[in-house]
């Protein structure tokens, strides 16, 4: 059976902006959504100059996605997952990162509708609010 995961992260999570946001050249905004031991994570890219040649780059914009589990230890968000389309499909080709997607991140404060994270490779903390709430019903798994 599926595991029933942090029963405080149950459902949808998103970051509208990070401190100074328009003094960065690059930062990222994130959507997780939790689902018992398992994680979505839609994480949207801004930059303001172009550091890539290639047209996967656009304007300065763009979106990739991870889906994943997740497990909480002490203070910590340890998540394994893996890069995918927007389908939630894995990616195996196609525009920016592909492969594992293995975030760590500091639970610095939480409320039961917002959650800051630090991330243990950045400096940018990431303030997330609750857009919505899920209870974990465990599926079996093949």
């Amino acid at each position: 059976m599926q595991n029933p995961g942090a029963e405080f992260l149950q459902g949808s999570w998103i970051a509208e902006s990070v401190p100074n946001q328009d003094k960065l050249q690059r930062y990222e905004l994130y959507d997780f959504k939790f689902n018992c031991d398992s994680v979505y994570v839609k994480i949207k890219t801004f930059s303001k100059t172009k550091m890539d040649i290639d047209s996967c780059y656009g304007n300065g914009e763009w979106s990739e996605y991870a889906r994943g589990v997740y497990v909480v230890r002490g203070d910590s968000l340890i998540i394994e997952a893996t890069y995918t389309h927007e389908n939630w499909r894995q990616k195996l080709t196609g525009c920016h990162h592909i492969g594992q997607y293995l975030p760590r991140f500091k639970i610095a404060q939480q409320t039961s509708d917002s959650l800051y994270l630090e991330n243990r490779y950045s400096h940018i903390p990431i303030e997330l609010r609750k857009t919505a709430t899920t209870t974990c019903i465990p599926k079996e798994v093949y």
